[in-house]
């Protein structure tokens, strides 16, 4: 049996302090929601002070973003957790995603599988796999210039 736990932050740098104990009393893995804080700065610093603690978002707000941006973060992600990364996405719900973040709303679980096709097309188009030609109902990804392609991520694309 694995066991994962979230890791509720206050205050970003207390990811120094908690997701080492985490993984110091054998948690296989912990992650980071989206609440006070952007789910991603606590991993930044787990990534840095953990070694084997799978980390994850649980949730990212998939609507507050687009497929490019979330696709770099979790390439981020995976280069400095050294594969050791999940994507973890939700919806919200709409007067957050409208009122709170500006975005639009409609249809959710079409939406999101969408964002999460596009993702794996801008995945595979820095791994080499594929031109980027992603053109969805609600998103569109057909440019990569050599300046913003990252390239193959030594450690993989990161589970979404």
């Amino acid at each position: 049996m694995r066991v994962f736990t979230t890791a509720p932050m206050e205050d970003p740098r207390d990811a120094r302090r908690i997701f080492p104990r985490l993984e110091e009393i054998g948690y296989d893995g912990a992650f980071s929601f989206e609440a006070k804080l952007d789910p991603f700065l606590p991993l930044v610093l787990a990534a840095e002070h953990t070694h084997r603690l799978q980390l994850g978002t649980a949730i990212a707000i998939a609507f507050a973003r687009n497929p490019m941006n979330l696709a770099n973060l979790a390439w981020g992600m995976q280069t400095l957790s050294e594969g050791r990364f999940w994507l973890g996405l939700g919806t919200q719900v709409r007067p957050h995603i409208e009122n709170r973040f500006s975005m639009p709303w409609s249809r959710p679980a079409a939406r999101l599988r969408e964002l999460v096709l596009a993702i794996r097309a801008i995945f595979a188009r820095w791994e080499g796999q594929a031109e980027l030609r992603f053109e969805g109902e609600f998103y569109r990804h057909t440019l990569m210039i050599p300046a913003f392609d990252p390239g193959p991520n030594p450690f993989g694309p990161p589970p979404i």
